[in-house]
């Protein structure tokens, strides 16, 4: 029985390989699953063309890609994970994380030890959310193989994703560093495009009372959307609010604008929603602009705070 389970084991990693060696060739064709969408992509930016979900069940690093308004899935690529699985928590536990990153930058391999294969890309770990829940450790990376030993089984890695290095190639042309996505996930979900909708809407809502309490300078509905457990960096609920508090009453802004808004669920993390937009403030001394990132928790239909922030 064993012997009969690694076969089929082999197998599927054999026809997916092929398959997304397939869909490379033409660049056309469409993977679809019915009717059904991710239920992590909510409302993506025209900047973001691609984004990659790492399916874990599937050991495979699905990509999505904008057509027609939507997004919907291109191809997929043979993936391993971390030795000891998933669920990062400290430094050096071998473990893969899962939530919401993204690439911050291209590193050059020729210089590294081979393992590390023909390409590399930094994620962001650990991110403002796993800083807040007290995860430690870092260098988690999207990269390729070693050349001289280039099978490896779902689980090899010393907590990075790892593609067969002919794969990794074919991505460069889609990687941005700071704007690629790259969502890890125990098992993809998929949501109706109704539940999409209806998700967005909320989240939508609760990000446009953020924006008009901020641009109006209503502090009182600004701050209550900030949960009672919301750290910032070293800040705990109150100090931040003193904090904001010294910044509304010196610094007026004349306008808030904000663009290039990204909403994504959280894959691990039940009522959990990332908000990443570009922030632009208009004040008397000149314009400050900056990537933000937002943490929502749903709490019900409507009822949403900020757990974290953190900007770039």
């Amino acid at each position: 029985m064993q012997d009969s389970g690694q076969a089929m084991l082999v197998l599927a990693i054999l026809l997916l390989a092929f398959t997304s060696s397939a869909i490379a060739e033409d660049g056309v064709t469409t993977i679809t699953k019915s009717s059904l969408t991710p239920a992590y992509l909510l409302e993506m930016p025209e900047s973001v063309s691609d984004i990659l979900i790492a399916d874990v069940a599937t050991a495979s690093l699905r990509r999505f890609v904008r057509s027609g308004g939507t997004m919907v899935e291109r191809d997929r690529r043979y993936m391993s994970i971390g030795v000891n699985g998933t669920g990062k928590q400290r430094a050096w536990d071998r473990k893969t994380p899962l939530g919401i990153y993204f690439v911050t930058e291209k590193i050059d391999t020729s210089y590294l030890n081979e393992k590390y294969g023909a390409a590399a890309y930094a994620l962001d770990y650990p991110n403002a959310r796993d800083r807040q829940m007290s995860r430690t450790g870092g260098g988690i990376w999207l990269h390729g193989v070693n050349r001289s030993n280039p099978a490896r089984p779902p689980r090899d890695t010393d907590g990075c994703l790892a593609l067969p290095n002919e794969e990794i190639k074919l991505l460069g042309d889609v990687i941005e560093p700071h704007v690629t996505p790259v969502i890890v996930s125990r098992e993809l979900e998929w949501r109706t495009p109704e539940e999409v909708r209806n998700t967005r809407a909320e989240f939508r809502s609760a990000l446009d009372t953020w924006k008009s309490s901020l641009a109006h300078g209503d502090l009182d509905t600004y701050l209550s959307l900030y949960a009672h457990d919301f750290s910032f960096h070293d800040m705990n609920r109150d100090d931040w609010v003193s904090y904001r508090i010294g910044v509304f009453e010196s610094r007026p802004l004349n306008a808030v604008m904000i663009d290039d808004v990204m909403l994504i669920a959280d894959p691990e993390e039940p009522n959990l929603y990332l908000s990443r937009f570009i922030q632009v403030l208009l004040t008397d001394e000149g314009t400050i602009e900056t990537t933000k990132r937002l943490y929502w928790r749903r709490i019900d239909e409507n009822d949403w705070e900020i757990v974290s922030e953190d900007s770039e």
